[in-house]
C-alpha cells in the first residue's frame, strides 16, 4: 500500500484549511441569538438543500456505502425510498408550523402544544442519540484512516474534532451552512473523478455496459426486492414504510436537520431546499453504490486481498493461524485465475450460460472471505487484540490508496474528512442550540442576547469535547453506516410519534404523551435487544414505525383512561 506523497498532503491540507478558514472568516462576529442559531435567516434554497444533504452524508456514507455495494450490491438504495415522501410531508406540515411559531428548535413547539416536561424529554432523547452519533461520525473516518495510513487513532479523533469545533463555535449555524455548501462541491467532484477513474482502469475491451453485465451476473445489480421476508434487511417495503418514518423523524424532528432549514429566508426557500434534497438524495446514493459496484468489477480483473483491513491481515499472519490464512490466500488466487477465463468467455461471446459460472466463482470467493474473517476472529481472540474482521468499510479506501494517481489520493481523503467535518459540525451546532434553548434558557433567569450566544458557544464546545470522547472509546460495528442508522432507529420512532400526536391528535394532553414516551423508549430498546440476541426477528428499520405506533397507541389509551378514572373517583 503506497504512502501519501507531498502532493497528496498538500491537496489534503490545503482543502481542509481553506474550508475551516473560509467558514470562520465568512461568519465572524455573530452577536445575537438569531444570527448565531438561525444564521440570521439569510440562507437561499440551494444552500439549505446542500447543507441538509451534507449533514446526512457523513464520512460514513463515502466509506461504508461503496463497501456495502461491493459486498451486497445495489439493494441498499431501497433504504432511501421513503425520503421523497418524507420531504413532501415535512414541507406541507412541519415547515409552515415551525416558521409561524418562530422556533429556534423543534422541541420548543412541544412545550407550546403539551408542556415543559414533554419538551425536555424530547430534547434529552435527541441529545443522547445525536451525541453518540456525533462521536461515531468522527470515529468512522479516524479509525479507517488510522488503519490504512498508520496514523495514531487518538490523534486523528482529536484533529478532526477540533477542526470542526473551530468554525462551528466561531460562526454558529451560518458557518455550518457556508462550509457545507463548499464541502459538498468538493465531495461531488471527488466522487465523480473516482467513478470515471475506476471505469477507465477496467480492461480496454470492457465497456461500462459490459461492466454492468458482469456485476449483474454476480447479483450486484438487483435494486428492488418486493419480498416481505423480514430476514432481508433492505427491501422495497422496509424502505417505503420504515424508511419514510425514519426520514420523517430525522428531517422533521432532529435538530441537526431542522436547524439547517430554519435558517432559510422564507417558507418557500425552506421548502425548495428540502424538495431539492429529496430529488437529489436518492440518485446520489444510487451513484455512490454504483461506485462500489464498479470497484467490485475492477477487482474481477485485479487481485483483491482476502481481507481489505490491513491490520486484520497483519494480526492473523502473526498468529498460530498464519498457515491456514496463507492457504486461503493461495486458494483465492486460483479462484481469481479461473474467473478470468470465465469472464473472458462471457465478454467475448456474450454467452448467457457463463453468468452462472461467474456467479458461482464469486460465491466461492465470498465463502473463502468468510473463512478468512473467522480465522481473523480466532487470531484476535487468541492474541487478545481487538481487530475488525468485517472489512466492508475498508474496501473503498483500499482502492483509493492503491490505484489512484498521486494528488487525487489527497483529494479523495479530503472528501472523506470534509464529509466527516460537515456532518459533525451540524450535529455539534444542533446539540449546542438544543442545550441552550431547551434546557439552559428554559430553566434559568432571563439572559441577554450576548449571554445566550456565549452560552451556546460554550455548550457547542462542550459537546465537541464529548463527541471526541465518544470517538476515542467507540468500537466498530458490522458496518458503520448501519450503526448510525441503528442508533437513530432506536430513538427516532418515539420522537416522531410525539410530534405526530402534537400535530394530529388535538385531544391528547401532555401527561399522557410524557408517560407514553417513557414507556415506548424502554419498549423499543427491549425490542432491539431481543432482535440482537435473536429471540425475535425485527430488523432495525422497522423500529421507526413500531416506536411511532406504540407511543401513539399508549398515549391515546392513557388519555382515554384518564377521564374514566376521574369519573370513577368523582
Amino acid at each position: 500500500m503506497q504512502t501519501l506523497s507531498w502532493i497528496d498532503w498538500s491537496v489534503l491540507g490545503a482543502t481542509l484549511i481553506a474550508i475551516v478558514a473560509y467558514g470562520t472568516w465568512q461568519t465572524r462576529g455573530s452577536k445575537n441569538v438569531k444570527d448565531y442559531l438561525r444564521g440570521g435567516n439569510t440562507s437561499k434554497w440551494w444552500t439549505i438543500g446542500l447543507s441538509v444533504m451534507a449533514t446526512q452524508a457523513s464520512a460514513i456514507t463515502f466509506l461504508s456505502t461503496p463497501g456495502q455495494a461491493y459486498n451486497d450490491g445495489m439493494g441498499f438504495v431501497q433504504f432511501y425510498f421513503g425520503l421523497p415522501i418524507a420531504m413532501i410531508v415535512i414541507c406541507m406540515v412541519f415547515i409552515p408550523l415551525y416558521h409561524r411559531l418562530k422556533v429556534y428548535t423543534a422541541y420548543e413547539f412541544l412545550e407550546n402544544r403539551f408542556d415543559l416536561k414533554t419538551r425536555t424529554l424530547a430534547a434529552i432523547l435527541f441529545l443522547i442519540q445525536r451525541g453518540l452519533a456525533a462521536g461515531i461520525t468522527i470515529f468512522a473516518p479516524a479509525i479507517i484512516l488510522s488503519v490504512v495510513l498508520g496514523w495514531d487513532l487518538l490523534t486523528l479523533n482529536i484533529i478532526i474534532g477540533f477542526l470542526v469545533i473551530i468554525y462551528t463555535v466561531s460562526g454558529g449555524t451560518r458557518a455550518v451552512n457556508v462550509t457545507q455548501k463548499h464541502q459538498m462541491v468538493v465531495i461531488f467532484i471527488g466522487m465523480f473523478i473516482a467513478f470515471f477513474l475506476i471505469v477507465d482502469k477496467l480492461p480496454q475491451d470492457i465497456t461500462f455496459s459490459k461492466a454492468l453485465d458482469i456485476a449483474g451476473a454476480s447479483g450486484k445489480m438487483e435494486v428492488l426486492d418486493f419480498s416481505f421476508n423480514l430476514n432481508n434487511r433492505y427491501t422495497f417495503w422496509s424502505g417505503i414504510i420504515g424508511g419514510t418514518f425514519l426520514m420523517l423523524s430525522y428531517f422533521g424532528t432532529d435538530q441537526s436537520q431542522v436547524q439547517r432549514y430554519l435558517s432559510g429566508k422564507s417558507v418557500k426557500e425552506m421548502q425548495l431546499g428540502l424538495i431539492f434534497n429529496g430529488l437529489l438524495k436518492v440518485p446520489m446514493q444510487f451513484f455512490i453504490l454504483l461506485v462500489g459496484v464498479m470497484v467490485f468489477v475492477f477487482y474481477q480483473f485485479n487481485e483483491a486481498p482476502v481481507n481489505f483491513n490491513p491490520t486484520a491481515t497483519e494480526v492473523v499472519l502473526n498468529s498460530e493461524y498464519a498457515d491456514e490464512y496463507k492457504a486461503l490466500q493461495e486458494e483465492q488466487k486460483q479462484i481469481f485465475r479461473d474467473k478470468q477465463n470465465i469472464i473472458n468467455s462471457f465478454t467475448n461471446s456474450n454467452n448467457p450460460e457463463a453468468t452462472k459460472y461467474i456467479s458461482a466463482a464469486n460465491a466461492a470467493n465470498d465463502e473463502l472471505r468468510q473463512e478468512a474473517r473467522n480465522l481473523i476472529d480466532k487470531a484476535s481472540k487468541s492474541e487478545n487484540i481487538k481487530v475488525e474482521s468485517n472489512d466492508k468499510d475498508y474496501v473503498f479506501i483500499h482502492f483509493i490508496l492503491n490505484n489512484l494517481p498521486r494528488g487525487l489520493i489527497g483529494l479523495l481523503l479530503a472528501v472523506i474528512l470534509s464529509a466527516a467535518m460537515s456532518s459533525t459540525a451540524s450535529e455539534l451546532n444542533a446539540l449546542g442550540s438544543t442545550t441552550t434553548m431547551d434546557l439552559y434558557k428554559r430553566n434559568t433567569s432571563e439572559k441577554t442576547e450576548e449571554q445566550m450566544v456565549k452560552a451556546s458557544r460554550w455548550f457547542t464546545f462542550l459537546w465537541g469535547l464529548i463527541a471526541i470522547g465518544v470517538a476515542c472509546v467507540a468500537n466498530l460495528a458490522e458496518n458503520l453506516i448501519q450503526l448510525v442508522n441503528i442508533i437513530g432507529s432506536i430513538f427516532y420512532g418515539n420522537v416522531l410519534g410525539i410530534f405526530l400526536l402534537a400535530f394530529f391528535f388535538k385531544f391528547i394532553k401532555g401527561n399522557a404523551v410524557f408517560v407514553a414516551a417513557l414507556i415506548t423508549q424502554v419498549a423499543v430498546i427491549a425490542l432491539y435487544l431481543l432482535d440482537e440476541y435473536e429471540y425475535i426477528n425485527l430488523p432495525f428499520l422497522w423500529l421507526n414505525f413500531v416506536g411511532c405506533a406504540i407511543v401513539i397507541a399508549i398515549a391515546c389509551l392513557l388519555q382515554f383512561i384518564t377521564p374514566i378514572n376521574k369519573t370513577i373517583h368523582a
